[in-house]
């Protein structure tokens, strides 16, 4: 992220972003490997309800789910805080969506190359809002399988949308996606100023 002059008086501006995707895509690893405080997360261990809700077969060893939300906090730069807000994956808990998106600046759509139609629930939710969002490729294993422009094509997402890859386990990289994110919702905003009514 290029460096912004301090804001007058030192005033620090927070700002909200949403994790969102598919279940078990690592969303809640995600705000926990960035989060500079000890990340809220409400994980439950995975029961009979949820049989035929998240497909375990993808991720295997996985025995438990968000079910309202994981919060973290980062701080990008001295004037700027940044406060994260994962949504659960299962269809069940989508209801709280709508809470979760309120006040956001944007959002992170964290997807799998394995299983892409998973994320294309989330990619519909932003569109629908016209909340900008950005596309991060999970690379689970630090290898990238798949170039970002043949995802962007599978999911039929416009050029201006960025598509990265991360690994969310790693703190610098998923600090890279949330800067790009911000960098994008910035410069969304400045071309909006400026267009002619």
């Amino acid at each position: 992220m290029s460096h912004r002059p301090p804001t007058p008086s030192g005033r620090v501006t927070s700002a909200k972003i949403v994790i969102a995707g598919g279940f078990g895509v690592g969303k809640t690893t995600l705000v926990g490997s960035v989060s500079e405080i000890t990340p809220l997360t409400t994980e439950a261990i995975m029961t009979s309800a949820g049989v035929g809700v998240g497909d375990t077969r993808q991720v295997p060893g996985k025995a438990t789910t968000t079910v309202a939300m994981d919060f973290g906090r980062i701080t990008i730069d001295r004037d700027l805080i940044l406060y994260l807000f994962g949504t659960p994956g299962q269809t069940r808990f989508w209801f709280m969506w709508d809470e979760l998106v309120r006040g956001a600046i944007g959002a992170v759509v964290l997807v799998d190359t394995r299983r892409l139609a998973d994320c294309f629930a989330a990619i519909d939710f932003f569109e629908h809002r016209r909340l900008p969002y950005l596309v991060a490729i999970n690379c689970f294993d630090g290898m990238q399988y798949h170039d970002p422009q043949d995802v962007r094509e599978a999911l039929a997402i416009s050029n201006e949308v960025p598509v990265v890859a991360c690994d969310a386990r790693n703190r610098e990289s998923t600090k890279h996606v949330l800067i790009s994110l911000v960098e994008y919702v910035l410069t969304m905003r400045r071309s909006r100023a400026v267009a002619p009514a």
